[in-house]
């Protein structure tokens, strides 16, 4: 998909991912086309899948969600019943941010926002630790957010 997309393209999701509420007036003249065809290249982005929605990016410092800790997980049993049991649990856990899984020395990835090291400990002891499979974790707390995309790049090196 990437290849199709034109300058005008990549000017319009370059943007909207910096303002998503910019009028269409707006948007046309820092493109450089008129309404008509920047309304429809955003529809045809949006119907390709490319645009996925619109969004309110909230401060998670603001709402008292600054801590951040990085989780390892371990699980006992990998197989894909397991996998599953694991994802399905672990999309219910509100305070975690991003779940990836992994191909390395363990099996998960977990970004974890809580308010401080207290309540971060609570929702490991209580919510993380008796995930379905979980057979050991490891915790990396983050000192400083250096660099946090709300949005991939729409070129790469």
């Amino acid at each position: 998909m990437n290849k199709e997309l034109d300058g005008y393209d990549r000017k319009i999701l370059d943007v909207l991912t910096t303002d998503a509420r910019i009028s269409l007036t707006q948007l046309s003249q820092k493109v450089g086309l008129s309404k008509t065809p920047v309304a429809a290249r955003i529809k045809h982005l949006e119907d390709v899948g490319l645009i996925t929605g619109y969004r309110a990016i909230l401060s998670t410092n603001q709402l008292g969600l600054s801590h951040i800790a990085f989780l390892e997980v371990k699980l006992d049993d990998t197989r894909e019943q397991a996998l599953l049991d694991f994802n399905n649990a672990v999309k219910k856990v509100p305070e975690v941010a991003e779940c990836h899984m992994i191909a390395g020395g363990f099996d998960y990835l977990l970004k974890v926002r809580t308010s401080n090291i207290e309540a971060y400990r609570q929702v490991m002891g209580q919510r993380i630790s008796t995930l379905p499979h979980v057979q050991s974790t490891s915790t990396f707390v983050a000192m400083e957010t250096v660099v946090e995309q709300t949005n991939p790049p729409l070129t790469s090196a």
